[in-house]
């Protein structure tokens, strides 16, 4: 056996590069990024392409390896030259996320590392930075100390703890779904919708509470519903408002809503996945005035601090409720017991093996400070102002006036469906593929959708886009 073994060994070590090879890849992979990065500026935002990376298929993978340069070339011309280029500066649709190249480097340490996040007992280090991070996310939104969360992939998974540990503190049982209300509104982000019906609570009743002219839940008609839903014997048990919506950008009547929940013990949770990070602008804090007093929030260091995909957040302030809802002993963890100077984020979250995700955020804070933060966030939100404004200039109508950094617009033709114009607005702009936006439908209406909130969208993206927007009337105009 221990031939055999050895016999493996002698292929099983080449999983071990040697230093030359890990200076060739690592010189190559580092290239390739210096090259995307140095010619961002002049990459379309948007490619279309009839093939869409299909040639992937003919790579298939073998019993031995591929040259680092081939298999980067691979990449470039299937996955990284078509579709939408969500590290452009020209994506303003739907909500840009980030990239700022520290996060790379937080990454690529904690893959190097491969430093375990997930108990305190494992990876004590760890688990002190992520969950430093969270209290320091925890005090820009004004919650109390003792408070905690955890650091997930993004604000699907932190809607769905907050909402399970919301059910289990409120003690819903089965017998109990059908009678418990949950109050939200059509603009609330659809992982919501999917997390309550993932935590099990699709039976119940879903209030959608009406909105006014700026898209914002009406606290008023909450009022009154959960009134009417008191004395019909259901129990108002969760309200869920947001802080920057992604068809609008609206921020919900916050203090308002805190003030109705408190009344009737209901679980107040604050989605501000996209939104959540503009309150680091001074000029903006009070439009998230009362988010202090909901009893739990999901942000997203991936959309408002610009970090690549994969890091969102929860914030809860009931920690044992949150504990109590996701922790779970198993025979083989008995070492880690009692070592408990941090709560350990597998306890905190259906995730147990999970990235140290944290360390990219901790690295970009450490490196740049918040300055440049709060700066970029604040220009994005001019920035948007500044097409509101513009855009009417030249002939668009314009939805609310914008409170983050989204704003709605379309354009009425002298003649034809106009929603049907605007849709052909979209492609004409998709491919120019200098600039990126998205559309939406609210009842009935198509309305385009500028979002401002990658890290590289500047004046001039901005002027491109007006220039686009105002080729595009023009030539559709002519076509008739």
């Amino acid at each position: 056996m221990r031939d055999e073994i050895l016999k493996l060994e002698e292929q099983s070590v080449a999983l071990e590069p040697s230093p030359i090879l890990r200076k060739e890849w690592t010189d190559s992979v580092n290239q390739y990024a210096n090259d995307f990065i140095d010619n961002i500026e002049t990459t379309p935002a948007y490619v279309i392409s009839e093939e869409n990376g299909r040639a992937l298929l003919n790579h298939d993978f073998r019993e031995s390896g591929t040259a680092i340069d081939d298999v980067l070339k691979i990449l470039k011309e299937n996955v990284d030259s078509i579709g939408l280029n969500p590290a452009s500066g020209g994506h303003l649709g739907y909500i840009p996320g980030g990239g700022i190249y520290s996060t790379a480097l937080g990454d690529f340490l904690a893959a190097v590392t491969n430093r375990y996040a997930g108990i305190f007992y494992g990876g004590p280090g760890a688990v002190r930075i992520e969950n430093q991070l969270i209290r320091w996310m925890n005090g820009l939104i004004g919650y109390p100390s003792g408070s905690l969360g955890n650091l997930t992939s993004g604000g699907s998974i932190a809607n769905l703890i907050a909402i399970v540990t919301a059910r289990d503190k409120k003690q819903l049982r089965a017998r109990d779904v059908e009678n418990a209300v949950i109050y939200l509104t059509e603009q609330v982000h659809h992982c919501v919708q999917k997390a309550i019906r993932i935590a099990g609570l699709n039976e119940s009743v879903i209030r959608y509470i009406p909105m006014d002219s700026e898209y914002k839940m009406s606290a008023e008609a909450l009022a009154k519903q959960v009134e009417i839903d008191r004395g019909s014997g259901l129990k108002p048990f969760l309200v869920v408002g947001s802080a920057g919506t992604t068809d609008a950008g609206a921020v919900d009547p916050l203090d308002a809503i805190a003030d109705i929940a408190e009344a009737n013990d209901m679980w107040f949770h604050v989605d501000a996945a996209y939104g959540g990070f503009f309150i680091l602008v001074e000029s903006l804090k009070e439009k998230f005035k009362g988010v202090e007093r909901s009893d739990s929030l999901a942000i997203d260091p991936h959309k408002g601090l610009f970090l690549s995909y994969g890091l969102g957040a929860v914030l809860i302030k009931d920690v044992k409720a949150q504990f109590e809802s996701h922790y779970y002993k198993a025979s083989y963890m008995q070492d880690t017991l009692g070592i408990n100077e941090e709560l350990s984020p597998a306890d905190l979250s259906p995730e147990l093996t999970k990235h140290f995700r944290g360390l990219r955020l901790w690295l970009s804070l450490h490196l740049f400070g918040l300055e440049p933060f709060r700066a970029c966030l604040e220009e994005k939100y001019l920035l948007c102002r500044y097409f509101y404004e513009e855009i009417q200039k030249i002939g668009f109508e314009v939805g609310p006036l914008p409170q983050l950094s989204v704003c709605m617009y379309r354009y009425h033709p002298k003649s034809g469906d106009v929603n049907e114009f605007n849709l052909k607005l979209v492609e004409f702009v998709k491919e120019d593929g200098r600039v990126f936006i998205s559309s939406t439908n609210l009842n009935g209406v198509t309305w385009l959708r500028l979002a401002v909130l990658s890290f590289r969208t500047r004046l001039k993206t901005i002027d491109i886009l007006l220039e686009v927007l105002k080729d595009g009337v023009n030539h559709l105009e002519d076509k008739k």
